[in-house]
């Protein structure tokens, strides 16, 4: 414990001499009766209470006063706190293959919706951030707790196309743990990945990414988005236009959250994407941090007034016995 005003902590002498003053008062109080009679013959006399109620409303006083001088020299304790700031990244596709239309609105469409929901959902205090990939990754969005910017980016993500999928993992990764806390420390990170889950472009391929995003202790949670029959238009040369099969690919996903340890969610209003942020929740852990301990003495200090106060006004009809 540390005090910023430590010089105040002379005055705690006081208690003691106090103290003795009491007891030097008690023996007189004793000599004096003492002359007037034999004390040996009052108990046969007059049934008084346990000398230890004259002591014990005193001593509660006197605990109190050093509390009090205690607090004065605004003490601080250095104690373990549960940290409250994490951050996660939404990685999303914005592919050429999320214009599919067989979830609607589009694949990208339900993509931004489930982001919308789980960003509702979101402790406060969590920054977000926002990583789009289709031919390359870029951060749309550094990681902020301001949902207002948040939403703002995710509409305003459109379809590309390619699919930098581990390239996405990895600048997620990198962007997060660029990321710190009010003491310092790299808060806890994941990586929340909205895709179909092809893998088409991109330098970094699915299995680095896992390796990466393991080596920093980052989960990859994923939600495939998509149906055996989701088609997109492509232009060809000429004026002319063909329709292209784009199945979803849960394999990459599935894989991505199982060697992170994150989890695979097969729909994007799954009630299981609680486990996101419940799992950063249990991933907090303690930091340690300087408090001040003035108002708890001082609280304490009073209580202990109103005690000792107290005991002496039930057994002695006075403030001090």
């Amino acid at each position: 414990m540390t005090f910023d005003a430590p010089y105040a902590l002379i005055a705690l002498a006081a208690v003691p001499v106090l103290a003795a003053l009491v007891l030097v008062r008690e023996r007189r109080r004793r000599a004096s009766a003492a002359s007037f009679g034999n004390p040996a013959l009052l108990p046969n006399v007059l049934e008084g209470p346990p000398a230890w109620r004259r002591y014990l409303p005193l001593a509660v006083l006197l605990a109190a006063l050093a509390a009090m001088i205690v607090g004065v020299a605004r003490p601080h304790a250095t104690i373990s706190v549960p940290r409250e700031e994490a951050t996660v990244i939404l990685a999303i596709d914005t592919s050429r293959s999320m214009g599919a239309r067989d979830v609607a609105p589009t694949r990208l469409g339900a993509a931004q919706l489930a982001a919308e929901a789980f960003l509702a959902k979101l402790p406060r205090k969590y920054r977000l951030g926002i990583v789009s990939f289709a031919t390359r990754a870029v951060v749309a969005l550094p990681p902020t707790t301001d949902r207002r910017l948040a939403r703002d980016a995710l509409g305003m993500l459109r379809p590309g196309e390619g699919t930098a999928l581990g390239d996405a993992v990895a600048l997620a990764v990198k962007t997060g743990r660029q990321q710190r806390s009010s003491d310092g420390v790299v808060p806890p990170l994941a990586v929340l990945m909205i895709s179909d889950g092809a893998q088409e472009s991109g330098r970094t391929s699915p299995e680095a990414a896992a390796r990466l995003a393991r080596a920093a202790h980052t989960a990859v949670y994923s939600i495939l988005l998509g149906t055996d029959q989701g088609t997109v238009r492509a232009q060809l040369p000429g004026g002319l236009e063909a329709i292209i099969s784009v199945p979803p690919r849960p394999e990459i996903l599935q894989t991505l959250a199982r060697q992170t340890g994150g989890q695979f969610f097969t729909a994007p209003n799954d009630v299981r994407l609680r486990a996101v942020y419940e799992r950063l929740g249990s991933r907090l852990g303690d930091r340690r941090e300087s408090r001040e301990l003035t108002d708890a003495f001082a609280g304490g200090s009073g209580m202990l007034v109103l005690l000792g106060s107290g005991l002496s006004l039930l057994w002695f009809r006075r403030v001090l016995p």
